[in-house]
């Protein structure tokens, strides 16, 4: 069996972006939510600073992942969250996870 992957991403809004990204982000989560390899796709903000946002998503395998990046709504959020947010993000193996 093949260990879930995590991808976990931050993203900080740019000056007066912060409503524009929110709602990029609520449309990535009911149609990330959708897609048949996706096990949790939640987003966070955090209690210090409601212009970062946190995504936090879990996928059955590689290939969904991949499949996540081919999406329309995935490549219509990589060709505009530039222009909203700073972003990082990390994509993470199973070790040990319930």
């Amino acid at each position: 069996m093949t260990a879930p992957i995590k991808i976990v991403a931050i993203l900080s809004a740019r000056p007066g972006k912060a409503a524009e990204l929110r709602a990029l982000l609520d449309t990535m989560v009911v149609a990330s939510r959708a897609e048949p390899g996706n096990l949790r796709y939640d987003l966070w903000v955090d209690q210090g600073n409601d212009a970062r946002f946190v995504l936090d998503e879990l996928y059955v395998d590689d290939a969904a992942v991949a499949a996540h990046r081919a999406t329309p709504h995935f490549l219509a959020y990589r060709a505009t969250v530039g222009d909203l947010a700073e972003r990082s993000s990390v994509t993470l193996n199973g070790l040990s996870v319930a």
